[in-house]
């Protein structure tokens, strides 16, 4: 391969990470706390990307419990919940059968946004929502269905972001068949970019599972 060419691809094109995600017996509450054993990757700083927020995710077979804590904020967070993909906060993208050899999303695929505010006459109150994958071949069927619990937390430097996601939100969810998840996340605010699991917006993360990684259920 021409070395100018090889240059110019994203470092994390050129590995399929996998990476576990731990079990907990802690259960939802608004304060809920996970420890570093918890901590997901960021493997976006192999190309000096953002690096911002702590992410960290525990399951049960109830669910996914996400914890998340951002700083080094100067502004507010700005959120919106009619402008969701605008606002600051947390994306995540969870394939429950980690087929990454397809480049549309199937009925397994889940897109969920967390924000910290948006909700609430003065937009305080933390948003959950469930979108539609673009491109989808079939939008998973759970859609909107269940509720997401979602609790969060302001200070002056940023702000913490808990969420609880049913299992039954995740269309496929077996702990018992299927510990293998394809996922993918990123931290999204308007004044300190993008913080992604490896590569960054300018590749289709939203809606292509291949590039999406491998969370292991241990």
């Amino acid at each position: 391969m021409n070395q100018s060419i090889a240059s110019q691809i994203p470092k994390n094109l050129l590995f399929r990470y996998r990476f576990p995600c731990l079990a907990t017996d802690i259960a939802w509450s608004a304060d809920f706390e996970l420890d570093a054993t918890h901590r997901m990757p960021c493997f976006s700083i192999l190309e000096n990307n953002a690096h911002f927020g702590d992410l960290r995710i525990g399951w049960r077979p109830e669910g996914l419990l996400v914890w998340a804590k951002v700083t080094g904020k100067k502004q507010s967070a700005w959120c919106r919940q009619t402008q969701l993909l605008e606002s600051d906060g947390l994306q995540l993208w969870i394939d429950t059968r980690d087929t990454q050899n397809i480049h549309r999303a199937s009925k397994f695929c889940h897109w969920f946004v967390l924000t910290p505010g948006g909700d609430g006459a003065k937009h305080e109150k933390p948003v959950a929502s469930m979108l539609k994958i673009n491109r989808s071949k079939d939008h998973s069927p759970t859609i909107n269905r269940h509720k997401v619990k979602i609790a969060s937390r302001f200070d002056k430097t940023g702000y913490e972001l808990r969420a609880m996601i049913p299992g039954a939100t995740l269309n496929g969810w077996d702990t018992d068949e299927h510990r293998n998840l394809g996922f993918y996340y990123a931290l999204v605010d308007r004044e300190l970019g993008w913080q992604t699991l490896a590569a960054g917006p300018e590749l289709p993360i939203a809606e292509d599972p291949s590039l999406w990684c491998t969370m292991q259920l241990r």
